[in-house]
C-alpha cells in the first residue's frame, strides 16, 4: 500500500503543447480514486508519468514520501493494466502470468504460489494452459489484472481496462474491479472517460478537463454540489440542464430569477443570498430526474412551462425533449462564452419521466423541482452558495 502525491505537476509536449497544468492530487492509502474526463484531457498523461512511463516537465510525484521523478518503472513498484490487456500473444495464461515472477528471478515455490492465489482470485481455473486468442475479451481482462496482481505492487494502475468490452461485460468486470480492490486494499488510480465507472467505483472522483483538475470529491459530492459548470454538465446522463437567468430581486431568504418569460423563485437557499445582486446574470441549472409533471399542492415548488418536441420511451422510463416557452439566452460576452459553453442557447430542456407518464409531442407541461434540487453558477463558470471542502479551480 502506498500514499500517491502530485504536487504541481506539468507535462509540456514538444510544440508548447501543455497536456497537464499545475495539478495537484493526494491519493490516500488504499485508496480507490478514478480520473475522469473527456478524451484529451490528460488522464492516461497523468497515469503514465506516475508509472514511470513519462517524465514530468514540472513539479514532483511522490510515493511514500519519497520523490520518484527520476526513478525507472521498476523501481516505482507500480502494476499497470491497459486496455488492450498487452498479453503476450504466444505464451499461455500460466507464462503471461508467470512471466513477470521469473524476470524477478522468484523461486519456483513462490511463482506457483502467487500464479495459484491470481488463479482463485479472478475465476481463471482451467484457463492456465490457454493462450490469449483462446480466451474472450473478459477472460483477458481477468488475465491482464492477474499479471498485474501477481507483482504484489503497492500502487495498482488502470488505464481505461474495460473499454474493449461489450456493455453487458463491463458491468460484470467492473463489479469485480471493485470487490478485488476492496479485498486487495491497494491503492488504486483508474483511468476512464466514462462516468458510470467513476460513479461506481471511485471512493473519490477527480475530474479533469484540458489538463486542469475541476474537482475531487466524492462521487455524490460531485453528483449533487459539482463546482462548477463544466462539472455539472459532465456528469449525468443526460446532463444537467443549464440556461442563463437574470435576477430579478434578492430577499432575505428568497430569490427571483427570470428565464425568458418565465420566473422562478428560490427560496430556503439563504447561502446564495450574498452573493446575488438584481440585474445579474447567472446560470441556473436542473437535472433531468430532479424535474417532473405537476401535481397539486405543489405551491412551493418551482414551475417551468415546457412545448414536448420529442419523446424516447425507454420502457421504465421516458425523456422528453422541449424548448421552455419563451426562453431567450441572455447576452454573454465573448469573453467567457466558452465557459459558459454547455448553457443552452435555445431554452432545450431534457426531463427524465417515469413509463406511466401521458406526454405527447406539441403539447404545452407545467414542470416543478423543488428549489433546493437549482443549482446556481456565476457567470465564471463557479458554483454560487456553500458546499462541503473539496478542491476546485476556476473556469475564468
Amino acid at each position: 500500500m502506498a500514499v500517491i502525491e502530485f504536487h504541481h505537476v506539468e507535462k509540456i509536449y514538444t510544440g508548447q503543447t501543455r497536456a497537464i497544468q499545475d495539478f495537484s492530487l493526494t491519493i490516500n492509502e488504499s485508496e480507490f480514486m478514478v480520473l475522469v474526463g473527456p478524451s484529451g484531457c490528460g488522464k492516461s498523461t497523468l497515469m503514465r508519468m506516475l508509472a514511470g512511463l513519462e517524465q514530468c516537465s514540472a513539479g514532483e510525484i511522490i510515493l511514500d514520501g519519497q520523490v520518484v521523478n527520476d526513478w525507472t518503472p521498476q523501481q516505482r513498484n507500480v502494476a499497470m493494466v491497459f486496455q488492450n490487456y498487452a498479453l503476450y500473444p504466444h505464451m499461455t495464461v500460466r507464462g503471461n502470468l508467470e512471466f513477470p515472477l521469473r524476470m524477478r528471478k522468484l523461486s519456483r515455490r513462490e511463482i506457483d504460489s502467487r500464479v495459484g492465489e491470481a488463479e482463485e482470485l479472478l475465476g481463471l481455473t482451467g484457463l492456465l494452459e490457454r493462450k490469449p486468442k483462446q480466451l474472450s475479451g473478459g477472460q483477458r481482462q481477468r488475465v491482464a489484472m492477474g499479471r498485474a496482481l501477481v507483482r504484489d505492487p503497492s500502487v495498482f494502475l488502470m488505464d481505461e481496462p474495460l473499454s474493449n468490452l461489450d456493455a453487458r461485460l463491463r458491468v460484470q468486470i467492473r463489479t469485480e474491479i471493485g470487490a478485488l480492490q476492496r479485498r486487495m486494499q491497494k491503492t488504486t488510480l483508474y483511468v476512464t472517460h466514462d462516468q458510470v465507472e467513476a460513479m461506481t467505483l471511485g471512493d473519490r472522483v477527480c475530474v479533469l478537463n484540458e489538463g486542469i483538475l475541476q474537482q475531487v470529491a466524492s462521487p455524490m459530492e460531485l453528483y449533487q454540489k459539482p463546482a462548477n459548470i463544466f462539472v455539472a454538465s459532465f456528469l449525468g446522463s443526460p446532463g444537467m440542464n443549464l440556461f442563463s437567468a437574470s435576477c430579478l430581486d434578492v430577499g432575505s431568504d428568497t430569490s427571483t430569477f427570470r428565464l425568458g418569460l418565465q420566473s422562478i423563485k428560490l427560496h430556503g437557499q439563504a447561502s446564495y443570498q450574498e452573493n446575488l445582486a438584481p440585474a445579474q446574470s447567472y446560470v441556473i441549472g436542473i437535472r433531468p430526474e430532479d424535474l417532473s409533471l405537476k401535481g397539486t399542492d405543489e405551491d412551493d415548488r418551482i414551475h417551468l412551462r415546457l412545448i414536448v418536441e420529442s419523446v424516447e420511451s425507454l420502457g421504465h422510463e421516458h425523456l422528453v425533449y422541449g424548448n421552455l416557452l419563451g426562453y431567450e439566452a441572455s447576452k454573454i460576452s465573448s469573453e467567457i462564452e466558452n465557459t459558459l459553453k454547455p448553457v443552452t442557447k435555445t431554452g432545450r430542456l431534457t426531463v427524465r419521466l417515469p413509463a406511466h407518464a401521458q406526454v405527447s409531442i406539441g403539447s404545452e407541461i407545467t414542470l416543478t423541482a423543488r428549489p433546493e434540487q437549482v443549482h446556481l453558477f456565476a457567470l465564471n463558470g463557479l458554483r454560487i452558495g456553500k458546499h462541503s471542502d473539496h478542491h476546485s479551480v476556476s473556469m475564468s
